[in-house]
């Protein structure tokens, strides 16, 4: 692959692993301890993530426990997760706090198969304007006299190329995680 085509490459596979860890936050009916990820505690005074004030376990398929190192940090844990937008009430019983995931019902698994698509569009749109930026500077190098106009056709084809491939892998993504979804 030619070497100018290299960072259009990069940002395509990070628009792709982007979209790949907003999936991991959708929950799906199973606990996932990465629901938990973007969930913040105040942990003296700085924001600290979840996972470095406590253990987080499954101790069943719909099950999440958190058990903070530290006892004192139980409210605040409490607090932050109720402030996220996870949807979950904790259980709080002194040592552990529980996070039991419902069974979803029919309209939630199709409102988050809504969602997964949509963030799926929003990742395709993201790959197209890296083409379109990729198409862009390419042209102006040719004005500039950078580029012959062969040059520009075969970069623009293989930018083409690179944008369909990643439009496909997104597709595959997010056909297999509406299709966990939709699993009862």
């Amino acid at each position: 692959m030619d070497q100018r085509l290299t960072q259009y490459e990069e940002k395509m596979k990070k628009s792709l692993d982007n979209l790949e860890s907003e999936f991991t936050t959708i929950r799906a009916g199973r606990a996932n301890p990465h629901i938990l990820d973007k969930v913040r505690v105040t942990y003296y005074g700085t924001q600290t993530p979840l996972s470095q004030v406590g253990n987080i376990t499954i101790p069943e398929a719909r099950i999440l426990q958190i058990q903070p190192w530290d006892k004192s940090l139980m409210k605040e844990i409490e607090k932050a997760i109720v402030m996220s937008d996870i949807g979950i009430t904790p259980n709080n019983d002194g040592n552990v706090i529980r996070l039991i995931f419902p069974e979803l019902t029919e309209d939630r698994r199709k409102e988050l198969a809504k969602d997964v698509k949509k963030k799926g569009e929003n990742a395709k749109v993201a790959v197209r304007n890296i083409r379109r930026d990729a198409n862009d500077v390419f042209k102006k190098q040719n004005k500039a006299s950078e580029l012959s106009d062969d040059e520009v056709k075969m970069l623009e084809d293989e930018t083409q190329k690179l944008t369909d491939k990643y439009i496909a892998i997104i597709d595959k993504s997010v056909e297999a995680k509406t299709k966990e979804i939709m699993t009862v």
